[in-house]
């Protein structure tokens, strides 16, 4: 197996790796909070057709009628659900994203994911001491 830390590969080469993945995670943490974008307002679609329901059998007829006509299924931006701008994202962005990254590791690492990372582990760990073991790929 292939020592992860690369030594074999540039400085320089493993810092921009490093760079782009860190740049990747960050889009994962987007991609994230865009899927909890996409359940809370689901959740709130939900609650709100509950309390439609809730305000015609209250008698409030007229105040349930306005909501579930303008609130009830409404785009949450033009012509989109959030579903949609989800499919759009992993589609457009978050798919390319990977895919570039991946090109980048083929390309220079062999494909070796976080080499950077491994690089700092060989370097920061204390070799010998119990719970700082290389681990996998880096003894």
């Amino acid at each position: 197996m292939t020592d992860r830390s690369r030594p074999d590969l540039d400085d320089d080469v493993v810092s921009a790796l490093g760079k782009l993945s860190e740049s990747l995670e960050t889009v994962e943490q987007a991609r994230g909070l865009l899927y909890g974008f996409h359940q809370l307002t689901g959740k709130a679609d939900r609650l709100l057709q509950e309390a439609v329901e809730e305000f015609r059998a209250t008698g409030n007829t007229e105040l349930a009628d306005s909501l579930e006509r303008e609130l009830v299924g409404r785009n949450v931006i033009a012509d989109r659900w959030t579903f949609q701008i989800v499919e759009d994202f992993d589609a457009s962005y978050w798919s390319a994203f990977r895919a570039a990254d991946q090109q980048a590791r083929d390309q220079l690492s062999g494909g070796d994911r976080h080499v950077l990372e491994a690089r700092m582990k060989q370097r920061e760990r204390t070799v010998g001491h119990p719970r700082h073991e290389a681990g996998p790929a880096l003894d």
